[in-house]
């Protein structure tokens, strides 16, 4: 199951909408089949597996960090593929709590007379799906603070000129991070004070997140790093409802998503 869940892990931030499930088949003591969810959601990680195992899922023991899933989608049920190879064995970390799935995965191998034990490093597997469990439950997306200050908790210079606080070290760690997530967002402060990309980068070919910026006005640099690369890397700006037309029209023209949100009481833009 830490293999799956290793294995899981190469999909975040690349399956979007899908959870980044893992899946190792086992014959005899000896992995027959790995896989992981393919980027774009699909493959998922079983067929995968199953394609490399080939013969050799017959009466094998498969391990998947979430439960097999149980509707037909784009793809067939992956409960139906584990149950067609011959598969005699499903180890799962967690019951999928998608109301699609949610424990039908596990009835339809059990009804086929397959043994399945759940629960095997659950808490492992809880912080690895923590993104798909907390919108399929709560309906919300995990969101990870990244902050850069100096030893006296400052951002920026006095006269807010923007000048580099982390080291290279930190600098490639949060491309990681960000390669990992879906998406990443800033303020439109952030943005026109130090017209960032965004982007991963120094981490080969990737599958770039979507970039989210809140501008209330729209008020972003034309000529800046997010509009040279907005036909290229998706950007979505969440604005209030009155930003000037030319703006709206600029930004669309570019490529960009447009969002638009209201206005709290306090002023601020909320773009739920």
């Amino acid at each position: 199951m830490a293999l799956a869940l290793a294995l899981g892990a190469r999909g975040q931030g690349r399956v979007w909408p899908n959870p980044a499930v893992g899946c190792v088949i086992v014959n005899r003591g000896r992995i027959v089949g790995r896989g992981w969810t393919a980027p774009g959601g699909r493959p998922h990680a079983e067929p995968l597996a199953l394609a490399q195992a080939g013969a050799a899922a017959r009466g094998a023991t498969a391990y998947v960090s979430l439960e097999p899933c149980a509707h037909h989608g784009q793809t067939p049920p992956c409960a139906e593929a584990l149950v067609a190879a011959g598969v005699v064995r499903v180890v799962t970390a967690l019951e999928d709590p998608d109301p699609r799935v949610a424990g039908r995965g596990h009835a339809i191998l059990r009804a086929a007379g397959i043994a399945v034990e759940t629960g095997v490093l659950a808490e492992a597997a809880r912080r690895a799906h923590r993104g798909f469990l907390l919108n399929r439950i709560e309906g919300r997306p995990a969101v990870t603070l990244k902050l850069a200050t100096s030893f006296d908790g400052r951002i920026a210079t006095a006269t807010g000129e923007s000048r580099w606080i982390t080291g290279e070290g930190a600098r490639r760690l949060v491309h990681a991070q960000r390669a990992r997530h879906d998406a990443v967002m800033v303020g439109g402060g952030t943005a026109r004070a130090d017209d960032p990309e965004l982007t991963v980068r120094g981490l080969g070919a990737v599958q770039q997140p979507v970039r989210v910026v809140l501008s209330r006005r729209l008020d972003l640099p034309p000529e800046g790093r997010l509009a040279a690369t907005a036909a290229a890397v998706p950007l979505w700006l969440c604005h209030g409802p009155d930003p000037a037309p030319d703006r709206r029209s600029y930004w669309q023209g570019l490529g960009a998503r447009l969002i638009e949100g209201t206005i709290g009481p306090g002023g601020q833009l909320d773009p739920v």
